[in-house]
């Protein structure tokens, strides 16, 4: 499917890249944005919020001298190649995109005329999406989080919280082979080390995560990892409820998980990532090239712990570890 995807974004973008300059100066006057994701509208609210914030302290407000198109592939990345040649054919000024590393490097390749600012939680250089972090070169700059770099010190923190799991179920979205092949590979080799066994786990629609669940169970899983999936955080209440009621105990890369019931989460505040994207949209609407800006990495790890879900578990959290926890739901 993801292959399917990528040849037709490259296939219906390939005219793109010879638009000529003179076209791009015939936009309107309020020049538009197109943001493209994998998720859902509401489950990005905030993330959009803080965005549009970024773009108001750089001077850009939604519908006074900047529009916004957006998209939504609501967990279908199949669905972000025509939904990127929609935007593309719109002429759009600036392209912010995330969801599905995939699609937006195959996006990158095919758009060289649209200057393209990315999310991710991978290394965009490793996943070819620029050329190095302090000079992107081509069309598009960006922000990375590096949770996918961040699979060792979940599991760190898992283990410590749970020393008794010796079995830990990797619940991966098979559909994000860049998190498939990178961040899993990592999480594996520190669960050796710690003297872990793991069971790979694929789910990519709900009923696919409830089947996932069930055979964890079945196999006599004692813990879960949730990889850094974008579609895997848009089903937290599912995931939240089926963990609790396996008396499963789960770590993830987001906040929004814990709080939503889930135990523990190691990761950035990725509100303050959607907030300087906005500032790189605005300053390339103001006439900066995406080469010339350096793709941005995260400047804090937060770590959150949800109290009442460990007492649910009968679990004991270390107090070292509470000390140093940024947020603790009780």
């Amino acid at each position: 499917m993801a292959a399917i995807a990528r040849r037709t974004l490259l296939a219906a973008l390939g005219g793109a890249v010879a638009w000529p300059l003179a076209a791009r100066a015939q936009q309107p006057a309020m020049p538009v944005i197109g943001v493209l994701y994998g998720v859902s509208a509401a489950e990005w609210t905030e993330h959009m919020a803080a965005f549009r914030r970024g773009l108001t302290e750089i001077g850009f407000v939604e519908d006074r001298n900047v529009a916004i198109e957006y998209r939504w592939a609501e967990g279908h990345y199949d669905r972000m190649a025509w939904m990127a040649v929609d935007l593309v054919g719109r002429r759009i000024a600036v392209m912010l995109i995330g969801g599905n590393t995939t699609n937006v490097r195959a996006m990158i390749a095919a758009t060289q005329s649209v200057p393209i600012v990315f999310t991710t939680g991978v290394d965009p250089v490793a996943a070819g999406l620029v050329a190095s972090l302090n000079q992107p070169g081509g069309n598009a700059t960006g922000l990375t989080n590096f949770s996918s770099d961040l699979g060792p010190k979940k599991l760190d923190l898992l283990h410590e919280v749970v020393p008794s799991a010796k079995m830990i179920a990797l619940l991966v979205n098979p559909d994000n082979r860049v998190v498939l092949e990178g961040e899993v590979g990592r999480v594996q080799t520190a669960a050796k080390r710690l003297g872990l066994e793991t069971t790979l786990l694929k789910a990519s629609t709900a009923n696919e995560i409830e089947a996932a669940f069930a055979s964890a169970v079945q196999q006599g899983v004692h813990a879960a990892y949730l990889s850094s999936d974008l579609f895997l955080l848009s089903q937290r209440q599912q995931i939240t409820a089926l963990a609790l009621r396996h008396k499963l105990p789960t770590v993830s890369s987001w906040r929004e998980n814990v709080r939503a019931g889930q135990l523990i989460s190691y990761g950035t505040d990725d509100l303050e990532m959607y907030r300087r994207a906005g500032i790189y949209v605005g300053r390339i609407l103001k006439g900066e090239k995406p080469a010339d800006l350096p793709v941005q990495g995260p400047t804090k790890y937060e770590l959150a712990i949800n109290l009442k879900t460990s007492k649910a578990l009968g679990l004991e959290v270390p107090p070292t570890l509470l000390a140093t926890a940024d947020e603790v739901i009780e």
